[in-house]
C-alpha cells in the first residue's frame, strides 16, 4: 500500500513540476524505502528546497481533481511522439521494446505519464499526506558519463500523524548525522585525490573501528574460529569459478600488470579466497568444522551517485567468517553463530529482526544450484528461525545467488531498520570449487559452507553506531574516555599526576591544561562527547579526590580517584 501511495506521489510531483516548469525533462520516479524520488533535467533552471512550498502548493491543488489512474497501452510510435522533446524517456522507450514489453501510460486529471503501474485507486482522498524532504544532484542512470539531472527526495504516509512521526524521526536523524558527527568528533574524513567513497580514519575513528573489530574477535575466539589473511586482489578466474564474476563484475575494480595480460581484480568479498585455503590441503571429517574469519579490506565500485559517508563506500572490511563443515554440523555451528551476534546486538542495545532472504521464484535464472537444494536449505533456514524463537519476515528475491541468507535487521535508537549481520548455508560454493573431504568410510564427501558476518561492513556498521548513540558511545567504545580539566594552572601538575594514574590502568585520557575559563573547557569535552570530566581545584588536590562529572552533565561531586579508577573500568569490561 505504502509504496503505491509513495510511487502515485511521485507522479504527483511530477505533474506539480510540469505546470510551474513546462519546459521540463522527466525521468524516473519510484518509490523508495522512505518515500519517492524523481528526476528531473530543468535545463538552466536552478531548483532548491525554497521552491518547496509552492511545489507542494500545486501538488495539493491538482491531487484534488485525480480520481484515480488510467492505464492507457501505446504503440511505440505514440509514446515517442509523446516524448518528441525527452530524450531520457525515448532511451526508456527503446529498451521496454527491445524487451518485447508493452508501452503503458498511466493518465490522472491533465497529467499522463510512461510508468508500468503500481497505484493508489482514489487519490484525490488517499494522497493527502506528503512532503517534499530534499533536492540532490543524480546522474542519469546512475553513469558519471551522463548528465547530472535534479533529483527531489519526498515521502508520503496514510495519515498526518504517521508523517509527522516521520518528519520528526528526520529532524533527529539530521542531528545525529554520522557525516556531520564524523567531522565534529575528528573521526573520519574523505579527500578527492584519495578518491570518493574511500574514507580516511583519524587515530580517533582508527580506535573506534579497531575496538568494533575487537570486540568481535574476542567473541570468535571463544567459538573456535581463527583468522586467516588473504591477498586484496586476485585472478578473474576465481571470480569466474565461485560464479561472482557473471554477477557483479561491473561492479568490480579491474587490476592491470605491466608484466601479464591476465585480469586481476580488486576483491569484493573473502569467500572465494576462503576456499582455496581449504582447498590447499586434504582434508578429513575430524579436521571439520575449520572456521575461518577474516577483517581484510574489501572494494567495490559503487555508483558516485549512490555514495553516501560510511553508509555507502567503495573500499570497506567486514568481520567474515566462513565455515567448512559437515552437514551434521551445521545446526551447531549456525546456533552459536546466531547466539554470538544476540549477544553483541544486545551489547549495542539493538533491536532487531531477521529477513529470510528467498529466491525470487519468477527468475529461478538468477540463482545456481540444484533447485531441490535450494528448497532444503530454504526450508532448513525457517526451521532454524522458529527453533531459536526468532522473529522474522519473507523476502522473496533477496536471496544470495549461491545461498538463501538469514539477515538480522537491527532497529537503532531513532527507528530505522539496518540490516548487519548475515548466516549462510552454501551448498554452491563447495561444489563449484569441488571441495572434499574424507569421510569416516573412507570416501569423499563434499563439505558445506556457512558465510557468516555478525557487524558486516565496519564502515556501514561505524555508521549505524555514531547515529544510534548520537556520538555519545558506551565508554568503551569513546575514543577519549576522560578529559582532566585543571581548573587553573597551578592545579596542571595535579591533573597530569592524575591522568598518568588513569593510564596506567588502560583508562584513554587527556588533560585539558590550556589556559581559559573551566565552564568552556566543560563545553569543549561535552561537544567531543568525551564519558568523564574531572575537575580538580585546589580542594581536590589536597583531598587527593577528583570532582566527577558525566557528558549528560550529571555531577557526582567529590570522589575518591581509586574508587572513581575502580567504576570506570567495571564499566569499560562490563561493556556499559
Amino acid at each position: 500500500m505504502l509504496d503505491s501511495l509513495r510511487h502515485s506521489c511521485a507522479h504527483l510531483l511530477a505533474a506539480a513540476v510540469m505546470e510551474l516548469w513546462p519546459k521540463t525533462k522527466r525521468t524516473i520516479g519510484p518509490s523508495i524505502e522512505d518515500g519517492f524520488y524523481y528526476d528531473f533535467d530543468f535545463g538552466d533552471v536552478k531548483i532548491s528546497e525554497e521552491d518547496f512550498p509552492k511545489i507542494e502548493e500545486k501538488m495539493h491543488d491538482l491531487v484534488k481533481n485525480w480520481k484515480g489512474f488510467e492505464k492507457k497501452e501505446v504503440t511505440e510510435k505514440e509514446a515517442l511522439e509523446a516524448y518528441r522533446d525527452n530524450e531520457y524517456k525515448q532511451e526508456l522507450i527503446g529498451e521496454f521494446v527491445e524487451k518485447g514489453e508493452e508501452l503503458t501510460f498511466y493518465e490522472s486529471g491533465n497529467y499522463s505519464d510512461l510508468c508500468r503501474g503500481g497505484h493508489i485507486k482514489n487519490p484525490s482522498e488517499d494522497l493527502k499526506h506528503f512532503k517534499l524532504l530534499s533536492v540532490a544532484g543524480a546522474y542519469w542512470r546512475g553513469s558519471e558519463k551522463n548528465k547530472m539531472l535534479t533529483r527531489i527526495y519526498g515521502t508520503a504516509f496514510s495519515t498526518q500523524k504517521e508523517l509527522d512521526e516521520y518528519l520528526e524521526r528526520v529532524e533527529l536523524a539530521k542531528a545525529r548525522d554520522h557525516r556531520k558527527l564524523g567531522r565534529e568528533m575528528d573521526l573520519f574524513s574523505f579527500s578527492e585525490y584519495v578518491g570518493s567513497g574511500m574514507p580516511l580514519y583519524t587515530p580517533k575513528g582508527a580506535l573506534i573501528r579497531k575496538l568494533l573489530n575487537d570486540y568481535i574477535e574476542e567473541e570468535q575466539i571463544k567459538l573456535g574460529y581463527t583468522q586467516v589473511w588473504t591477498p586484496q586482489i586476485a585472478k578473474a578466474e576465481l571470480f569466474k569459478l565461485s560464479g561472482h564474476y557473471d554477477k557483479y563484475k561491473d561492479d568490480m575494480f579491474l587490476v592491470k600488470s605491466h608484466y601479464s595480460e591476465e585480469e586481476f581484480f580488486l576483491k569484493p568479498m573473502n569467500c572465494p579466497q576462503h576456499t582455496q585455503i581449504y582447498a590447499a590441503r586434504a582434508r578429513s571429517y575430524k579436521d571439520l568444522p575449520l572456521r575461518y574469519s577474516d577483517f581484510a579490506m574489501l572494494y567495490r565500485d559503487e555508483k558516485p551517485g549512490e555514495l553516501n559517508g560510511l553508509a555507502r563506500v567503495r573500499s570497506f572490511s567486514t568481520d567474515d567468517c566462513h565455515i567448512f563443515c559437515r552437514e551434521d554440523q551445521v545446526d551447531e555451528e549456525v546456533d552459536n553463530a546466531l547466539a554470538m551476534t544476540k549477544k553483541v546486538m544486545n551489547t549495542f542495545g539493538l533491536k532487531y529482526r531477521y529477513r529470510l532472504s528467498t529466491r525470487d521464484p519468477e527468475h529461478p535464472e538468477k540463482y545456481l544450484g540444484d533447485p531441490k537444494i535450494w528448497e532444503k536449505t530454504e526450508k532448513w533456514a525457517v526451521e532454524i528461525m522458529k527453533r531459536n524463537k526468532i522473529d522474522y519476515f519473507d523476502a522473496p528475491g533477496e536471496a544470495a545467488f549461491y545461498a538463501p541468507k538469514m539477515d538480522l535487521m537491527a532497529t537503532d535508537s531513532l527507528g530505522r531498520e539496518w540490516q548487519l549481520s548475515t548466516v549462510q548455508i552454501d551448498y554452491v560454493q563447495p561444489e563449484r570449487f569441488g571441495l572434499e573431504y574424507t569421510n569416516s568410510d573412507g570416501g569423499k564427501s563434499r563439505p558445506i559452507m556457512i558465510h557468516r558476518a555478525v557487524l558486516g561492513s565496519s564502515e556501514r556498521a561505524m555508521m549505524i553506531l555514531i547515529e544510534h548513540f548520537g556520538g555519545s558511545f558506551p565508554t568503551w567504545l569513546t575514543p577519549v574516555q576522560v578529559k582532566m580539566l585543571p581548573i587553573t594552572e597551578r592545579n596542571n601538575d595535579y591533573a597530569n599526576r592524575v591522568a598518568k594514574i588513569l593510564k596506567d590502568n588502560g583508562i584513554r585520557v587527556e588533560v585539558d591544561d590550556k589556559n581559559g575559563r573551566l565552564q568552556a573547557k566543560i563545553r569543549d569535552a561535552q561537544l567531543e562527547k568525551v564519558s568523564y570530566m574531572l575537575i580538580v581545584g585546589d580542594k581536590e588536590e589536597q583531598a587527593d579526590k577528583v570532582a566527577v562529572r558525566r557528558r549528560d552533565g550529571k555531577d557526582f561531586g567529590a570522589v575518591d580517584l581509586e574508587k572513581f579508577v575502580e567504576d570506570i573500568k567495571k564499566e569499560i569490561i562490563e561493556k556499559k
